[in-house]
């Protein structure tokens, strides 16, 4: 069930003329795990930094449970933020680190040593409480700064890059661990990164920004499987999306030279949407390979090695595309068959770049119109 617990409405931020931020509508509930991901520049920092009150809002409004939150100083807001450069103390030890804030609010010794000692266990920093940030790795910096806001048990956990400047090894599990606070804690988690194998990982829902505005708001899974738009499509999975430009006649998806035939719940919404001129989606791993005549064929360009996998990159209809084999015995310039799985794939209004629905969605709705009857 839904708590709706922080609500932007229409927020917009300028910096002098410029816009970094318009009207951007976004409703976080209570307790859960809400990722704020994009390129850099997209505008995730700046928007979590008006929630946390080091931000000016511009116009707009913003509620913390439902108190409206637009001229409350930061420090008057429940919120406790981990900044990418971990903005710790120096001259301060990693147990002093952790306890200041609780000192200057006047919180009682026992409940600070108490709290101290809790989050020391959590993050794994026994042994390091009486060192200064010089004396840390990174990594123990980065647990330092997370100890130091989980302290402060406040409600709402505000979370910029916070892992950037880990490696791959230790970002891996410093995510466990913020998982790990999350259940123990139960804070409204919002989390930014530009990583989107992070956003996948710890995200409840994503909310997937570009050039100051929202592009879709939902699930890890759907926005993988069911993205919103062009953008969001290629932005998410690596590799990329490949991109086709198509159009729909007669029950088929036509491009320069080529032509495939549609499954019947794609030709059934593609004629309930009216659109004709597409562009076609389809994730490198829904591709299948052939050595033998199939549907369709490419010129092979280069490979890339995935570890586990290949990427074989070819050409088709004129542009690149890539799939996914776990055969490595592509060669440059040989000829390969290919087959899409049109259960996998996406369709956008080549105009909007928007969605025109999911055959899945389609099927639902068709079926509650039924039950209505």
């Amino acid at each position: 069930m839904q708590n709706p617990y922080i609500r932007l409405e229409n927020i917009c931020k300028k910096y002098g003329k410029t816009p970094v931020i318009e009207r951007l509508n976004l409703t976080i509930n209570k307790g859960e795990r809400l990722v704020l991901l994009g390129p850099s520049g997209c505008g995730k920092s700046t928007t979590l930094r008006m929630i946390a009150g080091l931000e000016n809002i511009s116009d707009g409004q913003l509620f913390i449970d439902h108190k409206k939150m637009n001229d409350v100083p930061a420090g008057k807001r429940g919120i406790s933020m981990v900044f990418q450069d971990y903005a710790l103390y120096p001259h301060m030890t990693v147990e002093r680190n952790i306890s200041y804030a609780l000192k200057v609010n006047k919180m009682d010794r026992e409940e600070i040593l108490r709290r101290q000692k809790k989050v020391i266990s959590i993050l794994n920093l026994e042994g390091f409480e009486k060192r200064y940030p010089r004396d840390l790795s990174g990594g123990q910096r980065q647990r330092v700064a997370l100890a130091r806001s989980i302290a402060k048990q406040s409600s709402i956990f505000l979370l910029d890059e916070p892992l950037s400047n880990l490696d791959a090894q230790m970002r891996i599990s410093a995510r466990r661990e913020l998982l790990k606070i999350h259940q123990l804690y139960h804070q409204t988690f919002i989390y930014v990164t530009h990583d989107q194998i992070e956003a996948m990982t710890l995200g409840e829902r994503i909310a997937l920004m570009k050039d100051g505005a929202l592009q879709m708001l939902d699930t890890p899974y759907n926005t993988y499987h069911h993205p919103s738009n062009v953008f969001v499509a290629k932005f998410i999975g690596t590799p990329s999306t490949n991109m086709l430009e198509t159009r729909f006649e007669d029950g088929f998806l036509h491009f320069k030279d080529v032509s495939i035939k549609l499954i019947e719940p794609w030709i059934r919404l593609i004629q309930q949407s009216r659109i004709t001129d597409l562009y076609l989606g389809i994730r490198p791993e829904y591709i299948k390979l052939a050595e033998t005549s199939d549907a369709l064929t490419g010129v092979v360009i280069r490979t890339e090695e995935y570890g586990n996998q290949l990427g074989v990159i070819f050409q088709f209809d004129g542009i690149e595309m890539t799939a996914i084999s776990e055969d490595r015995d592509w060669k440059e310039n040989m000829k390969i068959y290919f087959s899409i799985d049109q259960e996998k794939m996406f369709l956008f209004d080549h105009a909007s770049t928007q969605t025109i629905g999911y055959p899945d969605e389609f099927s639902r709705s068709e079926e509650t119109i039924e039950l209505e009857r």
